[in-house]
């Protein structure tokens, strides 16, 4: 009788227990699914990957703006822009003005004090005039995990991975010198040596790995980056135990494991695999939350993306570039983004390496730094041949070849800058928005409505001027669909208003170009670069989602807003964006923000690091 009694009393504590856990992941899931204001995913924990990143991400302060008022009946792309340009005169206004006041915003940010030089790095910023002094999370995000691993172990895997052919930069920095550089193209060495030249004398010794490719490297499985960014939030906490008890260091301190001889020891094995012309989607989101929609169990075609931070409706706007580019929100980016479907050059680690990568996609640990492409001006601006804004022809331009991954078996169909220009060239069916007008003035609704892509076909002058990056059979079914143009200069280009910049591999190298051109820019973008905070949709670009429900809208608007009153706003995104990137594109810029990710990569990989930090002299 007493083993039967214990037996119902171990049942029935199983099953209390069972509904307890079912209850708390619910409730996990739930919280789970919470956004902050800038599209980064809010976790109920640290031990989970994002919650480092979005707990300590600044929330966006909005101010009203009389400039920017916006009235009921305005179309959501008028509010989209007046918001953001709102937003963006705020975050100009509250850059700090005193090494004072950039010391406590950082540890406002942050939690933790600058890195050792900061006053110097400040220094270098204000001698070259730089605006933004504040806005640099993505430094923080992405060298975030590095923390997660005691210094010594990310050196030697530093070492270990120059030592092999790894498609990868090696940069030997010793006693304020490059001393060794070596890998990739000599443009490409060139160039780096040049971004460094005017601060490398304030860096201390350490070894540099440059991903040579187009495409990022390093994806940790998602239990590997819990456990890293939890471990650095633990290693930070430290340090901000030791800043308030008073005796940091102001110094980087020397490593007896870096030497003095040029290069690097050969390894005969690498941690980098070689997966070129595959489906990269699986490795990818492998990183994201057992929750998140692109970790589903179910087919991909019908789980929905996650678009309430990323998209206002109806069709889809962008309202948050970091949330629309976040993969692990959006499993339609496996079917509609060319690297997913098949990468022309993959090189991924599943080991938290230390590389610096030109753009990475969300879900990628790569460090992203300026790219050298822009530094050397690759694709340069030439005043003499742009024009006046009237004198452009209303459509929007791209001429391009069809890269953005490696097709094979009719992959090309599932490639964002193939789908493009099919849709926008079709005679099929699209939605637009139309006014309807109620009795009250005020009483404006925004419908959908569907019409044939016939009537706004002459709105797009697109086309490919090479099919490549495909197998045999693929390249014969290309050049069937897409009739290839002929390929113009540059110059070319600037004859029109409106110039769409659309990621090709990776980041699209002819970004910059278009900015400083009296024409405006419409961007397609899931890769992530270091300007991310620093160029702003809707105030210096037009954003444009991947999956396209919106593109014809989009360009209808700025093209023609009211029927028949043409709308003055694609003109103020050129000039907005032609004025700043005298500002903020500049080389200077490029430098002083390569300085301080330069800084703040010395103290995650000093082996006193805990120890370490700037504070003000009393």
């Amino acid at each position: 009788m007493a083993k039967f009694i214990l037996r119902i009393f171990v049942r029935a504590l199983l099953v209390v227990t069972l509904l307890t856990i079912i209850v708390l992941t619910f409730s996990w899931l739930d919280e789970g699914k919470q956004f902050d204001r800038d599209g980064y995913r809010i976790y109920p924990s640290s031990s989970s990957p994002s919650s480092a990143y979005s707990q300590s991400r600044p929330q966006s302060v909005r101010e009203p703006s009389e400039r920017y008022k916006t009235s009921p009946g305005d179309h959501p792309i008028k509010k989209l822009i007046n918001n953001a340009n709102a937003e963006f005169d705020s975050v100009v206004n509250r850059q700090s003005k005193t090494l004072e006041e950039a010391v406590k915003e950082y540890e406002r940010r942050y939690g933790i004090p600058p890195p050792p030089k900061f006053d110097i790095w400040w220094q270098f910023a204000k001698e070259r005039k730089v605006v933004l002094v504040d806005e640099f999370d993505t430094i923080h995000h992405t060298l975030q995990p590095l923390w997660g691993l005691p210094p010594k172990v990310l050196r030697e895997r530093v070492k270990e991975a120059l030592g092999h052919d790894n498609g990868l930069i090696g940069c030997q920095i010793r006693e304020g010198n490059v001393t060794y550089i070596e890998g990739g193209r000599r443009w490409m060495r060139d160039a780096l040596r040049g971004m460094m030249v005017p601060f490398i004398n304030n860096l201390p010794d350490m070894d540099l790995a440059f991903n040579i490719h187009d495409e990022p490297r390093i994806i940790l499985p998602q239990e590997d980056l819990t456990r890293v960014l939890a471990e650095a939030e633990l290693a930070k906490g430290v340090l901000r135990t030791v800043a308030k008890e008073g005796g940091l260091l102001d110094a980087y301190t020397h490593k007896e494991d870096i030497r003095d001889a040029r290069g690097w020891t050969d390894v005969p094995e690498t941690r980098f695999l070689s997966l070129p012309h595959q489906s990269t989607w699986s490795l990818s989101r492998s990183t994201c939350p057992p929750d998140s929609p692109s970790r589903s169990l179910e087919e991909l075609q019908i789980v929905p993306d996650y678009n309430a931070t990323s998209i206002i409706e109806p069709l889809g706007f962008i309202s948050n570039t970091t949330a629309s580019s976040d993969i692990c929100l959006h499993p339609s980016l496996a079917t509609t983004y060319g690297f997913f479907a098949g990468a022309n050059t993959f090189r991924p680690s599943q080991d938290l390496v230390p590389v610096f990568s030109q753009s990475k996609l969300s879900s990628f640990q790569d460090i992203l730094y300026p790219s050298p492409w822009y530094w050397a001006d690759k694709v340069p601006y030439d005043e003499a041949e742009d024009k006046p804004w009237e004198e452009k022809t209303s459509a929007v331009y791209w001429r391009g070849a069809t890269t953005g991954g490696y097709s094979r078996f009719g992959g090309w169909r599932r490639m964002h800058r193939q789908r493009f220009v099919s849709k926008v060239k079709s005679q099929n069916t699209i939605k637009v928005l139309g006014k309807k007008e109620g009795d009250d003035r005020e009483d404006v609704e925004w419908v959908v409505s569907a019409e044939n892509m016939k009537k706004f076909n002459s709105m797009f002058d697109v086309g490919f001027v090479e099919i490549g990056q495909a197998d045999r059979g693929d390249v014969s079914a290309m050049k069937q669909v897409f009739h290839l143009t002929t390929k113009l200069g540059q110059g070319v280009a600037l004859g029109w208003k409106y110039l769409l910049d659309m990621d090709g591999n990776a980041f699209s190298g002819r970004f910059y170009s278009f900015l400083r051109s009296r024409s405006a820019v419409v961007k397609m973008a899931v890769s992530r670069e270091w300007h991310d905070e620093w160029v702003r949709p809707w105030v210096h670009y037009v954003p444009v989602s991947v999956q396209g429900q919106e593109w014809v809208e989009t360009v209808r608007w700025l093209f023609d807003s009211e029927g028949g009153k043409r709308t003055e706003e694609g003109r103020k995104v050129a000039e907005r964006s032609r004025e700043w990137s005298g500002k903020a594109i500049r080389n200077e810029d490029l430098e002083v923000w390569f300085f301080r990710l330069l800084l703040e990569y010395a103290r995650a990989v000093d082996d006193e690091r805990l120890n370490l930090g700037f504070e003000l002299k009393a």
